[in-house]
């Protein structure tokens, strides 16, 4: 079995026009998992990061497969869900860098789920050249609880996705490979509100509430001349990622800015700035003609993603 796997990643974009080539997949809001089963289970993130422990449900979701001594490979999403039953990111976070979520009391209090969308191996054969389409319908053959997709269709999914609060679709071409660690327009995510990953450059103090500890944070993407300054997120923290990011960036302090250019004064003037080795991701409403990220609210830590790979 190959090991490890880098997960294919999908582009941003518009739905295709020509839907007859396309299957539409619900966008979970999740952490992507590659699942190797196989005398057990292992499982992976980007950059062949270890999550076996951090998310022992995998395990339990795929123990069928374990026990007919199938050995299968599969890509997915680790997801939690909200009393609602919606995906929350946030709830995600607090699993995150737990390695005994048991012992934390978690695995009651935030479980999550596996939904597997590909099929990578199975029982000797690499499947990598084998069409999306062909693939989608092997997976639908195991003893596995599969999201549905929907090849053809795509306004009425989005719209659903929409109604329903979640973050959009993804359009899977039906003829596509899988073309590990590579990012292409075979797989195009739609999303109903834009997302993108930032690099913490550094952190401004609070006040009232947030006195003593992170107000808001400094973000950045790379550019040709090195980390650019994108703006600031001060809203869609809780008080427990408040205080996890102070003890998260504190021992990263650093004497001056990382930044290649010169963020406003205003916003410098009190800065502690902190070496660029973290990346979270914010939702916001559009870009400025400045270069910022305009009407940002942060959604949590990506540590799948390298702070190269943010980019401008």
């Amino acid at each position: 079995m190959p090991y490890p796997i880098e997960p294919m990643l999908a582009t941003s974009g518009a739905l295709p026009a020509d839907l007859r080539s396309y299957a539409l997949e619900v966008k979970w809001d999740g952490i992507r998992a590659i699942a190797y089963v196989h005398d057990g289970v292992r499982i992976t993130g980007r950059k062949g990061t270890d999550f076996t422990r951090r998310y022992p449900e995998v395990a339990t979701a795929t123990e069928d497969l374990a026990r007919t001594a199938s050995r299968v490979i599969l890509d997915g999403e680790v997801v939690a869900f909200d009393e609602s039953g919606r995906p929350s990111f946030e709830l995600l976070q607090r699993r995150m860098h737990v390695e005994n979520p048991a012992e934390a009391g978690l695995l009651t209090l935030i479980p999550v789920r596996y939904l597997p969308f590909d099929l990578l191996y199975l029982d000797g054969r690499v499947l990598f050249a084998v069409p999306y389409a062909e693939r989608r319908a092997m997976l639908s053959g195991l003893d596995l609880d599969v999201p549905p997709f929907f090849p053809g269709e795509g306004g009425d999914l989005l719209a659903a996705t929409r109604e329903q609060g979640l973050e959009g679709v993804v359009a899977k071409r039906l003829d596509s490979p899988y073309r590990p660690g590579r990012r292409t327009d075979w797989w195009i995510k739609v999303k109903h509100l834009s997302t993108r990953e930032v690099v913490i450059a550094g952190w401004r103090p609070g006040a009232g509430k947030r006195a003593g500890g992170v107000g808001s944070l400094l973000m950045g993407a790379f550019g040709e001349r090195g980390l650019t300054y994108i703006g600031h997120v001060g809203t869609g923290f809780s008080d427990a990622a408040l205080d996890d990011l102070l003890s998260l960036l504190a021992p990263l302090e650093a004497p001056g800015s990382p930044y290649a250019d010169r963020p406003p004064a205003e916003v410098a003037r009190n800065a502690h700035w902190v070496r660029p080795e973290v990346v979270g991701e914010v939702a916001y409403t559009m870009w400025t003609r400045e270069g910022r990220l305009r009407n940002p609210v942060w959604r949590g830590l990506r540590p799948d993603v390298l702070p190269s790979e943010v980019r401008l």
